[in-house]
C-alpha cells in the first residue's frame, strides 16, 4: 500500500509541474484535482481531545476500537488494511475474519503485537482508557480519538477526520456528499406529510425495567425531526432515562425501539407492560422494532436507519 501510495505522489508531483497549454487540457485539470482531494503525508490531525496526532504515511495495519469506527474504515476503502476490530463489531460480514482486540478494555499486548500502525479510538470511551491508550503510543502507534458524534455534522466530522488521517479524503468526501443526498431525498418524500397528519414518536432505546430515549440535540432527534414527525420528549436533551408513568402520560402515535437485534421479542415485551393498552400506539398496533445498528451506530448507515425510521412511523409514505 505504502509503494502504491508513493507512485501516486510521483505521478501528482508529474502533473502539478506541468505547465502550458498542458495544464489547460481537462484530463490534467481533474487529474490537479484528484491530487488535492487526496491526503498526501505526512499529515497532522487534531484529534476530539484536541491532540495534534502526526501521521508519517498511510497507515498499513488498522486496529477500530468501536463499531462506528469501523464501519467508517470499511466505508473508505480500507478493509484490507482493518487488522483488528472490537468484540462487538458486527459489520460488514468481513469483520468477523478479523482479530478481535477485546469491549470495553481492550488488550494492549495484542493489539501491539498486530504491529498496528494506527488505533482508531473513540471519545466516548476514551476517558475510560487513559493508561492503555499511552501504551499504545508509548509503543510507537499512532493513536487517534474520533470525536463522539451527537448529531449528523459531527458524523460528517468522524468521517473527515478518519479520511485524513488514513489517505483517503477523497473518499470522505464522496461519502459525505452521499449520506447529504441520501437525507434530502428522505426529506422530500416526508414533505408530503401534511402537518394534520404528523405522528408523536416514542424512541425506546433500552428496555424496562431502565428505559432510555432520545431528546433533543441528538442524531436521533435529527433523523425524527427529518422525517416530519414529533419526539414526545423532545423538550428534554441528550439520551436520558425516562419512567413508564411519562411515556403513558405521553401517549405516542408510534413507539419505536431499537434493541430487537440484541433482545428477543422487545415488541411483545412493550405491549404487555401493566398500564401501556391505553396509549395510542397499543391501542393500533403501531410498535415497531428498527434494527438498533442503523438508528445508534454514527457511521454512514445512518442513512439507511432514517429511512428505517421513516417507514416504522409512516409506512404508508415510505414502505412503497
Amino acid at each position: 500500500m505504502k509503494k502504491s501510495w508513493v507512485a501516486f505522489s510521483l505521478t501528482a508531483a508529474l502533473l502539478a509541474g506541468c505547465g502550458g497549454e498542458k495544464a489547460d487540457k481537462p484530463e490534467d485539470k481533474e487529474a490537479n484535482k484528484a491530487a488535492e482531494e487526496t491526503t498526501a503525508f505526512p499529515v497532522t490531525v487534531t484529534d476530539a481531545e484536541g491532540t495534534k496526532v502526526e501521521i508519517e504515511e498511510a497507515p498499513d495495519k488498522i486496529v477500530s476500537l468501536i463499531p462506528s469506527n469501523t464501519e467508517i474504515a470499511f466505508e473508505l476503502g480500507l478493509g484490507e488494511e482493518i487488522a483488528g476490530v472490537s468484540d462487538f463489531d458486527n459489520y460488514p460480514q468481513e469483520t468477523a475474519e478479523k482479530e478481535k482486540i477485546g469491549g470495553m478494555e481492550f488488550n494492549v499486548e495484542k493489539i501491539i503485537g498486530l504491529e498496528t500502525d494506527l488505533v482508531l479510538a473513540h471519545a466516548s470511551s476514551a476517558h475510560n482508557s487513559k493508561e492503555g491508550l499511552q501504551q499504545l503510543r508509548d509503543a510507537g502507534i499512532d493513536v487517534l480519538v474520533v470525536n463522539d458524534a451527537q448529531n449528523f455534522d459531527d458524523v460528517y466530522k468522524s468521517i473527515e477526520m478518519i479520511g485524513k488521517a488514513t489517505g483517503k479524503t477523497k473518499e470522505a468526501k464522496t461519502e459525505v456528499e452521499e449520506m447529504k443526498e441520501g437525507l434530502a431525498e428522505i426529506e422530500e418524500k416526508a414533505s408530503q406529510i401534511r402537518d394534520e397528519d404528523q405522528k408523536s414518536v416514542y424512541i425506546e432505546a433500552s428496555p424496562a425495567p431502565d428505559l432510555y430515549t432520545t431528546g433533543k440535540n441528538t442524531f436521533m432527534q435529527e433523523m425524527i425531526d427529518l422525517i416530519h414527525a414529533d419526539n414526545v420528549m423532545k423538550d428534554q436533551e441528550g439520551w436520558i432515562p425516562v419512567s413508564e408513568e411519562a411515556v403513558i402520560q405521553a401517549n405516542p402515535d408510534v413507539i419505536v425501539t431499537t434493541y430487537g437485534y440484541y433482545t428477543e421479542n422487545a415488541v411483545e415485551q412493550v405491549v404487555a407492560r401493566e398500564g401501556w393498552s391505553s396509549i395510542s400506539a397499543v391501542k393500533n398496533k403501531e410498535v415497531v422494532d428498527v434494527n438498533s445498528d442503523l438508528v445508534t451506530r454514527t457511521g454512514p448507515r445512518l442513512v439507511e436507519g432514517a429511512e428505517a425510521l421513516a417507514k416504522a412511523v409512516y409506512p404508508d409514505v415510505f414502505a412503497q
